[in-house]
């Protein structure tokens, strides 16, 4: 019996939700009336295309409890997160910045740039479960850091993180705040003033917006210098001509994760409370079980299994996950999220990750399943034949 092919790679990216898309055929100049103006012109079509993205602007921080003057928007997390990092990095002398041992890679990189540009690098340590480890952080705090960043939701194991309790601590230290909010929003209720973070990192094709659209939320209070200089659009912060499509987009996006993400999330998590009591009965570790975790992910692995391996079986059977990130899978180490929790390499390499979304059903995962144990078994028993 074959089945259509069941995508379970959600936290990598999400298809373009109907609603989002019909929004921005207009200014895609599919639809009547077309609208295509420059939204810094000062007539009449440019009038339209930046009411149009004001009235996203506001969508946006309304998702999040922030001010729609808060809101910079972005071409995705990965330069939002570089604007944080090295815009406020270019307004004060190197000091320290600090950021998770498990942030995406457009985190550690920018601050590994920073290090080799004078400033002292520190990787926060977490337990064996991805959370942000007690001491290591007391240490952090007692160098005084200038820039901290930690995410608030990890892309690969799901593990959600105390932001609000350390944004405190980071403050009451004298350091500006970030947390990559990338995976959290439409998964968790976000509120910019509750966290009490500086900057906020958002994208929208997360939660079924486009490709090629994100945001900065940040204080106003904070000076920031800006990746892209020139005619001063978006505050100064991110100059250049806006996309308007793409950011009528993720206006709508969000609007329309706001008003699921309960519900969502409650089914989501009974979906993934099922897949795992299946999983370990097919002899899988599940990664971060006794963590805090966004109710769709599942990181896993079965021990002497390649991970890589398993998901190219998976893909010919017609079901879509993943070894770890997406945005860092050319790179053929192990998941630098597990070596950090210290899971041993051998482990790391044969994990999985499932993620679920709102197209997945409870069949999709009862189909996924039968066909997991099928490939396991088949794969154990080829390992039992060439030993």
């Amino acid at each position: 019996m074959s089945f259509a092919p069941v995508y379970l790679d959600w936290n990598a990216t999400t298809p373009l939700d109907a609603v989002v898309r019909e929004a921005m055929l207009p200014w895609l100049g599919a639809a009547d009336p077309v609208r295509f103006g420059n939204a810094s012109s000062r007539h009449e079509y440019g009038r339209q295309a930046r009411a149009a993205v004001d009235e996203a602007r506001a969508r946006v921080a309304a998702a999040v409890g922030a001010h729609a003057t808060e809101v910079v928007f972005t071409s995705g997390g990965s330069e939002a997160n570089n604007l944080f990092l090295k815009g406020a990095a270019a307004t004060t002398k190197p000091g320290l910045v600090a950021v998770s041992s498990i942030e995406h890679p457009c985190v550690r990189e920018p601050a590994r740039q920073l290090q080799r540009a004078g400033w002292s690098l520190h990787e926060i340590a977490v337990d064996d479960q991805g959370r942000i480890d007690a001491d290591d952080w007391q240490s952090v705090l007692a160098a005084r850091p200038r820039l901290v960043s930690v995410m608030l939701a990890n892309n690969e194991t799901g593990v959600i993180q105390d932001v609000a309790s350390l944004a405190a601590q980071a403050k009451a230290a004298g350091a500006w705040f970030h947390t990559d909010a990338v995976q959290a929003l439409g998964k968790l209720a976000l509120d910019f003033r509750a966290l009490g973070v500086h900057a906020m990192t958002l994208s929208a094709h997360k939660i079924g917006g486009p490709l090629g659209a994100g945001a900065l939320v940040v204080d106003k209070r904070v000076e920031l210098a800006p990746l892209i200089a020139g005619g001063g659009q978006e505050r100064g912060l991110r100059s250049g001509t806006e996309n308007v499509a793409a950011i009528v987009g993720f206006g709508v996006a969000c609007e329309r994760a706001r008003a699921v993400r309960e519900a969502e999330a409650m089914r989501l998590g009974q979906l993934r409370d099922d897949l795992e009591v299946a999983l370990t009965q097919c002899g899988a570790q599940v990664f971060s079980a006794a963590a805090p975790r966004l109710p769709n992910t599942v990181f896993f692995a079965v021990a002497q299994l390649d991970g890589e391996t398993l998901v190219g079986k998976l893909d010919r059977a017609g079901f879509a996950c993943a070894s770890g990130s997406a945005c860092s899978s050319a790179n053929p180490e192990p998941s630098h999220t597990l070596l950090a929790m210290g899971v041993a390499p051998e482990l790391a390499r044969a994990a999985l990750r499932v993620s679920l979304g709102r197209g997945t059903t409870a069949a999709d995962v009862r189909q996924f399943m039968n066909t997991f144990a099928r490939v396991v078994g088949e794969l154990k028993n080829l390992a039992s034949v060439s030993t």
